[in-house]
């Protein structure tokens, strides 16, 4: 007989395992379905961006960032003292860069305290994959999807594996496969955008005279751009020559070797390679992030350049935004049309973070023109309101939802600030790890606070001194903020994101 569960996930990366764990915490029956055996060990983003990794923290995984950041500061340290130039760490003034001009400052930001974190994919990946094993998610791994049909009630998934053929009928499939997305491929979705015209590198090597590609930091020169450190043998290169003949190709020594003499101009050799990895800037997005009953996330939805380190924060933000609210959806409290709101909220985030990579690659082409509108760039960053710009816009702190509100903090992903609960002092993020949206209540003695507790169980309140109150979806998006003993608009957005309601906005009765 065929399994029947709740939602279909289609790989086992940083997003699909994000996607399984929030759903799982809206207290659905997930299975990921991933093609690969084991977890890919290609060198792969060094770093996790402030809303991806704020993200982990909501759903528990705040210690593990930690004990992975110390891993890499440790190995940061080891590779300043073997090569002496300083290498840049906690303390540092300076946030990200901006094509590889490393301007942006804390100090120019608008909450310097949120702050990306130094933790490299596969530390992501296996801290994903151990929350999602205590949470009882069944991954299977060697499943490469065949085909899928929808139909009214549902989709029937198909995969083969090294066990025989597999079937199974899912409410909802999710496609987290990636930018090369079977899952994208086969429900037909519209994927336009610009053709690759470079060749990007990420290897761990071993050099023989590394000293030569010091100091650390990124050196644009006539044949490119390319970085070596801050960790042992880490290398990073672009090539603006064109994009690979054959970019399926594995990575060799000799292609490494030829292509960082050219782009670098100095005389070392590669005498191993321990990973390699190869990009383009082919850069396209959906039209759709939802065709029926089929959604995608991740770099199924999204390609674009690596440069600035976006890609992994914008897909788990996805995955942090689609969970609760498929979850609300297929539990019957919300209708259909909730979904529409996943496509309406992220894909402009992503065709911002797509236009500012085309940009950053325009201004590090090794050409006068490009270099030219690269000094004005940096001259414009001494500014504090261009910094503070381009900062909020890399790190993503300056996302903000249409939700049809003037407020500014109405539409925006909350950081972690201290709160009282009960007779403690917490902080926010602690009393969102079970995926429950939150109501900070700052009013006289908890008048909000019983509108919203009896009007649904999905939110905790919690009562603050330091206003305003505020209604927190679990994506830490703020859908309703108000000053006092102020309610105005509350009830509306409760009935909007959390009050089990029809198509037609009516409530949800006791046995409907």
């Amino acid at each position: 007989m065929n399994q029947v569960i709740d939602v279909v996930v289609v790989g086992a990366g940083p997003v699909g395992l994000l996607s399984a764990i929030e759903l799982t915490l809206g207290g659905l029956r997930v299975v990921v379905l991933e093609r690969l055996s084991a977890p890919s060990m290609v060198a792969k983003a060094l770093g996790i961006g402030v809303l991806g990794s704020e993200a982990l923290q909501r759903r528990g995984m705040a210690p593990d960032i930690a004990v992975a950041e110390e891993r890499t500061f440790a190995a940061m340290k080891k590779f300043a003292e073997q090569n002496g130039p300083d290498v840049r760490g906690r303390g540092s003034r300076f946030s990200g860069h901006f094509a590889g001009l490393s301007l942006i400052r804390k100090d120019a930001q608008k909450e310097p305290q949120r702050s990306p974190h130094p933790v490299d994919q596969h530390a992501v990946e296996a801290m994903l994959a151990g929350r999602a094993r205590a949470l009882g998610i069944e991954v299977r791994r060697g499943c490469d999807v065949t085909g899928f049909v929808q139909q009214e009630g549902g989709v029937d998934v198909e995969w083969t594996s090294p066990a025989g053929e597999g079937h199974m009928r899912a409410s909802y499939l999710v496609g987290c496969d990636g930018g090369r997305s079977a899952i994208r491929k086969m429900a037909g979705f519209e994927f336009p955008g610009t053709d690759p015209g470079m060749t990007m590198y990420q290897t761990v090597a071993e050099i023989d005279h590394p000293e030569r590609l010091l100091p650390v930091g990124w050196h644009r020169t006539s044949g490119g751009v390319f970085s070596y450190g801050p960790f042992p043998g880490r290398l990073f290169l672009l090539d603006f020559s064109g994009p690979p003949e054959d970019r399926e190709a594995p990575v060799t020594r000799e292609e490494i070797e030829e292509v960082l003499r050219r782009v670098s101009g100095a005389d070392v050799r590669v005498d191993a390679l321990t990973s390699g990895s190869r990009w383009t800037d082919n850069t396209r997005l959906v039209d759709t992030y939802r065709r029926g009953r089929v959604l995608l996330a991740g770099d199924a939805a999204h390609v674009h350049s690596p440069f600035g380190g976006q890609g992994l924060s914008l897909g788990l933000v996805d995955a942090a935004n689609l969970g609760w609210k498929l979850a609300a959806v297929i539990r019957g409290e919300k209708p259909d049309s909730l979904l529409d709101t996943y496509t309406a909220e992220r894909r402009p985030v992503a065709h911002a973070v797509l236009a500012n990579t085309l940009a950053q690659m325009a201004i590090m082409r090794p050409d006068p023109q490009s270099g030219a509108m690269r000094d004005l760039v940096a001259n414009l960053m001494q500014l504090d309101d261009v910094n503070r710009l381009i900062g909020g816009m890399m790190s993503g702190v300056a996302t903000r939802y249409d939700l049809g509100s003037d407020l500014d903090d109405i539409g925006r992903l909350i950081g972690d600030k201290p709160i009282r609960h009960g007779d403690a002092d917490v902080s926010l993020y602690d009393v969102m790890q079970d995926g429950m949206g939150v109501f900070l209540d700052a009013s006289t003695e908890g008048r909000a606070s019983r509108l919203v507790a009896a009007s649904t169980q999905r939110i905790r309140c919690v009562t603050t001194n330091t206003g305003p109150s505020m209604l927190i979806r679990p994506d830490a998006c703020v859908a309703w903020a108000g000053e006092g003993n102020s309610m105005d608009g509350l009830e509306e957005a409760l009935r909007r994101w959390f009050i089990p309601t029809l198509d037609d906005g009516s409530m949800v009765r006791s046995g409907q």
